[in-house]
């Protein structure tokens, strides 16, 4: 029986890993704190080992060439650690299989923190599973409007945007979306942009 192949031994690449890799730095919080960009996939997967990802929306996208039309794949993907991390990347290939492992490295290295809380003065609890207050994000003619709510709501959403939501640990939240919400790229960047905002307003 053929033995499945190991992943190969990560060799940082960048001042960042190597810190990481002889454990100086030991968490996420620290990298941030510290002002540190991620360049590097294995960075994220070393210090959010309990990291997921999810495809948010795959599609064609096709160029006319003096050959030809050229047709490739286009992947979005999510990726969270469900407890106030949340990444989004994008990729394009041949194969379907390779724009999905294109866009899964970006939103690794995209990883950003996400202030939880509760901001609800229906609820005023003490736990984290909304946003702070209310936030917004805007990602081409769409605009995200995140609004704290009370546990036990849920999360009233779409299906990607609660994917989203989900990765980034949070529980109950009430969200208003404008314009064209059914381009997937342009809601999604604006509802990583409105997360974002968590922690630079």
């Amino acid at each position: 029986m053929k033995e499945l192949e190991s992943k190969p031994e990560w060799k940082p690449r960048t001042k960042l890993g190597m810190l990481i890799a002889s454990g100086e730095i030991k968490s996420m919080e620290e990298v941030f704190s510290l002002g540190y960009r991620i360049q590097e996939s294995e960075i994220t997967e070393k210090l959010l080992p309990d990291i997921k990802s999810e495809v948010i929306h795959v599609g064609i996208v096709q160029k006319q060439t003096d050959a030809g039309e050229f047709t490739r794949f286009k992947a979005i993907v999510a990726a969270g650690n469900g407890n106030g991390f949340l990444g989004l990347g994008e990729g394009k290939a041949k194969q379907m299989r390779n724009a999905i492992e294109k866009a899964t490295k970006e939103a690794y290295m995209n990883i950003i923190p996400i202030r939880l809380g509760c901001g609800s003065w229906e609820c005023r609890c003490t736990n984290n599973h909304s946003v702070p207050y209310r936030v917004s994000g805007k990602g081409g003619s769409v605009r995200i409007e995140l609004i704290p709510a009370p546990r036990g709501l849920g999360i009233v959403a779409g299906d990607n945007i609660k994917t989203m939501l989900r990765l980034a640990g949070i529980k109950d939240v009430w969200t208003r979306s404008f314009g064209s919400t059914n381009t997937a790229s342009s809601t999604s960047k604006a509802l990583y942009e409105a997360l974002r905002n968590t922690f630079s307003m």
